[in-house]
């Protein structure tokens, strides 16, 4: 261990992969504390569809950077890293082990190495004024909405797919919030670690991780996602970029009439399984990860090589 940069724990893989499990058993053993890197359990009433840890499962073990925001809050790496960076000084003053448990690739990286990114902090009157000009956009299609994006930022919308509307929404809101185009923005200062970290992933075959991630949508749905993503329509939710989220998204249209079910199931676990492989893809290829293969590793195996790796 370097002595001269705090201790952390980080554990990566994609969606279904057992990452809470894994993190909550290892803060068990080494009096450890989880900060969550999930983009989207940071907002609240978003619980079956963003697969948030329960209470129950928490077991005890503190977790943080969970419903600390509502749903029509935006919620940035910057922000992300500031908030976490503040938690592993707490954490790791009062002894115990900061362990960030989660799988959004860009907000891992950014905290642990030395990232310079931009604050979009912004005042209630100026975020009041961005919400309203991107509602403006809503009913753009999205190819419209694309071409609204190039005529500010050309790079951006080159390279960004126009059914990718979360993206170009992305684009567009950071422009609106910094008079800045996205496209422009200088991302890594220096690619040195701020901690000293312990990278762990968790592997296993695509057949494995595909067949998981059907299963879960499954459950997810048996646990109430759809009258989840109903009621965060019914309270005016719908717009709100969080909503754009893998297991929103796809149970809008059969909310408004426009999907059937059985097709918007279909969508949800394509989508899930899309995503996993693009995780991956980030992990093996902008990180140097140790990896823990599932297929061949039981918990207490992955456990007992943790601690063997900490000590």
């Amino acid at each position: 261990m370097n002595k001269n940069k705090p201790f952390i724990v980080v554990i990566v893989g994609p969606t279904a992969s057992g990452k809470t499990e894994l993190s909550i058993e290892l803060a068990k053993r080494i009096n450890g504390e989880i900060i969550s890197g999930d983009s989207m359990q940071v907002y609240k009433h978003m619980n079956i569809g963003t697969a948030k840890v329960t209470p129950e499962e928490m077991d005890g073990i503190p977790h943080h950077l969970i419903d600390i925001l509502n749903p029509d809050d935006t919620f940035s790496a910057y922000e992300f890293k500031r908030l976490a960076e503040d938690l592993i000084t707490d954490i790791t003053n009062r002894g115990k082990v900061p362990i960030i448990a989660g799988g959004t690739g860009l907000y891992i990286q950014s905290l642990i190495y030395n990232y310079e990114l931009e604050d979009e902090t912004v005042t209630p009157a100026q975020l009041s004024i961005v919400k309203q000009k991107l509602s403006a956009l809503e009913h753009l299609d999205n190819q419209q909405l694309h071409d609204y994006l190039a005529q500010f930022d050309a790079v951006s919308a080159e390279n960004i797919h126009p059914n990718n509307r979360q993206r170009v929404l992305r684009a567009i809101e950071y422009y609106l919030k910094t008079k800045k185009l996205l496209s422009n923005r200088k991302k890594v200062q220096q690619f040195t670690e701020n901690y000293d970290t312990l990278l762990l992933g968790i592997e296993m075959s695509r057949k494995t991780l595909y067949s998981r991630i059907n299963k879960r949508v499954d459950i997810m749905l048996d646990h109430g996602l759809f009258r989840e993503v109903q009621q965060l329509v019914e309270q005016g939710y719908e717009s709100c970029q969080s909503m754009q989220a893998i297991g929103y998204k796809e149970l809008i249209p059969v909310i408004n009439g426009q999907m059937i079910y059985e097709d918007a199931v279909n969508d949800l676990k394509q989508h899930s399984r899309q995503y996993a492989k693009r995780q991956m893809t980030w992990f093996k290829n902008k990180m140097s990860v140790h990896w823990l293969d599932k297929d061949n590793m039981s918990l207490q195996m992955m456990l007992d090589e943790i601690t063997t790796q900490i000590k």
